[in-house]
């Protein structure tokens, strides 16, 4: 994790999914770097205890939202606003991933990977970007996943959706390039969060192996052989919100121990 800075002192940050793993690292690195910081997700007791935890880096507070929501994430970023001012960086991290054969993939299953990890995406970039706009800086980094730059066997409608926010990140990037906002992208690999731990239960639950075997299963493509840390994919959407790192722009930077290349 980098040390502290005043870097992004200053200025508001907005991280979904911050109530914990890899969006609460996030928090954690952009506080670190001077940022006030507000966190969203569904849960708030979650929340409550990122903020708790986290108070003693800096400036932080929570506000709870539905991002599949335009209504939802309206009022949410009233209320940020009236805490901390504009917002000045955006972290969309928030995402959920559940895994069915193709022809098992119901219009239920497809719609909600659609709504939490691109729609929602879409509907905090709108709720962000006149501040930044006004202003004539900011960062948005989208998290997206390796799903979003390969394919995965039976999670066709996550890979769909991130394969759509790495879409979104490029042309959003194009469209911004001369307005003093950047646009990047993030794409773990398999990360030691709860949807992986999800995932290894599900695997057990269905085929009977260990949870070791399980681990495996999922850390076989990485070369290193093992699950990435939610403090390394933090580390780099922190990189990319600094004032230095201006002319990252479109990009979708893989942290999977060289899985994509």
């Amino acid at each position: 994790m980098m040390l502290h800075s005043q870097n992004l002192a200053g200025r508001h940050a907005f991280v979904t999914g911050g109530g914990r793993g890899i969006g609460a690292a996030v928090a954690r690195g952009l506080l670190m770097q001077g940022a006030r910081v507000t966190v969203s997700a569904r849960n708030a007791d979650a929340l409550a205890n990122t903020v708790s935890d986290l108070c003693r880096f800096g400036q932080i507070d929570y506000v709870v939202a539905d991002i599949a929501s335009s209504e939802s994430v309206g009022h949410a970023f009233s209320a940020a606003r009236s805490r901390f001012g504009p917002v000045d960086i955006l972290v969309n991290n928030a995402g959920q991933a559940q895994s069915a054969p193709f022809l098992k993939t119901d219009e239920a299953l497809w719609q909600d990977m659609l709504a939490v990890n691109l729609t929602g995406a879409f509907h905090c970039t709108h709720a962000a970007l006149p501040d930044m706009l006004a202003s004539g800086w900011g960062r948005i980094v989208n998290v997206a996943s390796t799903a979003g730059l390969t394919g995965y066997k039976y999670v066709s409608a996550y890979c769909a959706a991130k394969h759509g926010v790495i879409g979104l990140t490029r042309s959003l990037a194009m469209e911004l390039a001369t307005k003093g906002i950047t646009v990047n992208a993030v794409c773990p690999g398999y990360t030691e969060t709860e949807i992986v731990r999800e995932s290894i239960a599900n695997i057990v639950a269905k085929t009977g192996r260990s949870e070791a075997a399980a681990l495996a299963e999922l850390t076989a493509g990485n070369p290193q052989k093992r699950l990435v840390q939610p403090d390394e994919v933090a580390n780099a959407v922190t990189w990319l919100c600094l004032p230095g790192s201006d002319a990252m722009n479109g990009q979708a930077l893989a942290v999977a121990g060289g899985e994509i290349l």
